[in-house]
C-alpha cells in the first residue's frame, strides 16, 4: 500500500505556525549579457574586449528569509537571514558564508528596534535614501565599495588589513557581532550601533562604534554617518557619509559625499574620498532613466595619488510588479597608478560597460 507524501502533510500541519510568525521567503534574480571594454569580466582594469554574463548589475542577486512575531503591546520579535548570490554561476556570493549579507535577531517596540546579528554597517544605512543611483549596480558602485566599505581594494593598493568584525580584509559594509538600535521620532530617524571585535585581552581591537542620523520628508531627506573601526593591531579607521535628495515632479536628485582614512601601518595611512550626484527621472508609466557621475580620489603614503571618475546611465522599464528590464552603460577614467598593469603591459586608462539584464524579485 502506498503511504501519502510527508511533505505536504507537514506543510499542512505547519502552515498555522507561518502565518502566525509572519514567515517570508523572497529574493531577487538579475543577470545580464554585459560588453566590456578596458574592463575585465569582474569589472576590473583590463586590456582588450571581453564579453560575459553578469550578475546582480541593477539589483543584487540574494535570497533570503525574514519573519516576525507579535508579543503584544506593540512589541514584536523579528528576524533576517539573507545571503548573496552569484546568479550566472549559481554559487554563493560569499563561499565561507551561508547568510552573508543579515543573520540578525531583534525585537521591535513602540520606543524603537534592537537588532543582534550581523548586519550592514551604519554607512550602508545612511546611504540609503540618498546613493544616486539608488544602490544600484553595488559591485561596481564607489558609494558601495569605497564610502560604504565594501570593496576598499582598486588598482595598485588597498588598506590590506581587516578593520572592525567583518571576516574580510578590505571589505567592512557588514560586520559580525553587531548591536545595532534603530529609533524614529517624527520625520527624524535615529541609530547607534557597537560591533565587538572577540580578539581576546583587548576589547577595542576588531571593534566599530558609530552613530547616523536622517531627517526624511516626501519631497526631501538629509542622511548622514560616522564610525570608526579598529584592526586587530588597534590601527583606526574613521569614516563618514552626507547626503541629499530631492524630488520635484518626476525629478529626482541626490548627492553625496563621503570620506574614510586609515591608519595601516606605523607613519602610513590611506586616505579616499567619493564626491557623487545623479539625477532621476520618470519618463512614462513603468520607464525609470537614472543617470549618475562619481569622482573617487585616494592618497597614500609613498605612493602616487590616483583615484578614477566613473559615470552611469541606467534605463528600466518594469514588465511587472515583480520583473524589471534594464540597459545599463558605464564609463570609467583612472587616474593615476590606478589602471595598474595586466602581464607587465598597462591597462587601459579608460573602460566602458554595456549591460542588457533582467531582475525578476520572489
Amino acid at each position: 500500500m502506498r503511504h501519502p507524501s510527508v511533505l505536504p502533510a507537514l506543510l499542512i500541519a505547519s502552515a498555522p505556525c507561518l502565518a502566525q510568525s509572519n514567515l517570508a521567503l523572497y529574493g531577487d534574480i538579475d543577470l545580464g549579457i554585459r560588453s566590456l571594454s578596458g574592463l575585465s569580466a569582474g569589472n576590473t582594469p583590463a586590456g582588450g574586449y571581453t564579453p560575459s554574463v553578469s550578475s546582480g548589475v541593477d539589483n543584487t542577486s540574494l535570497w533570503g528569509l525574514r519573519g516576525q512575531e507579535s508579543l503584544g503591546d506593540g512589541w514584536k520579535a523579528i528576524y533576517r537571514f539573507e545571503g548573496g548570490l552569484s546568479a550566472d554561476t549559481g554559487a554563493q556570493a560569499k563561499s565561507d558564508r551561508l547568510f552573508d549579507r543579515h543573520a540578525w535577531i531583534g525585537l521591535a517596540s513602540p520606543y524603537g528596534t534592537l537588532a543582534l546579528g550581523r548586519q550592514p554597517n551604519l554607512i550602508s544605512d545612511a546611504l540609503f535614501p540618498v546613493d544616486p543611483l539608488g544602490k544600484r549596480f553595488a559591485s561596481f558602485n564607489p558609494n558601495i565599495n569605497i564610502v560604504g566599505l565594501s570593496n576598499t581594494s582598486f588598482g595598485t593598493h588597498a588598506f590590506g588589513t581587516q578593520y572592525g568584525p567583518s571576516g574580510y580584509a578590505d571589505n567592512f559594509y557588514r560586520l559580525d557581532n553587531t548591536i545595532k538600535y534603530t529609533a524614529r521620532v517624527g520625520d527624524w530617524q535615529a541609530r547607534a550601533a557597537y560591533s565587538a571585535g572577540e580578539v581576546a585581552g583587548d576589547a577595542g581591537d576588531l571593534s566599530s562604534h558609530g552613530v547616523a542620523l536622517a531627517y526624511q520628508r516626501p519631497a526631501w531627506a538629509v542622511s548622514g554617518a560616522s564610525m570608526q573601526f579598529r584592526s586587530r593591531d588597534g590601527l583606526p579607521l574613521d569614516a563618514w557619509s552626507l547626503g541629499a535628495a530631492l524630488r520635484f515632479d518626476d525629478w529626482q536628485l541626490k548627492a553625496n559625499i563621503g570620506s574614510n582614512q586609515a591608519d595601516t601601518g606605523q607613519n602610513k595611512s590611506v586616505h579616499q574620498r567619493v564626491l557623487s550626484a545623479g539625477l532621476s527621472r520618470t519618463l512614462a508609466p513603468g520607464w525609470l532613466l537614472t543617470a549618475a557621475y562619481y569622482s573617487a580620489r585616494r592618497t597614500a603614503t609613498g605612493l602616487r595619488d590616483d583615484g578614477f571618475d566613473r559615470a552611469f546611465l541606467f534605463l528600466e522599464k518594469t514588465l511587472s510588479p515583480r520583473t524589471t528590464a534594464y540597459l545599463e552603460a558605464d564609463r570609467t577614467s583612472w587616474r593615476g597608478d590606478a589602471a595598474g598593469q595586466t602581464a607587465s603591459l598597462a591597462n587601459a586608462r579608460h573602460g566602458t560597460g554595456l549591460t542588457l539584464g533582467l531582475v525578476h524579485k520572489f
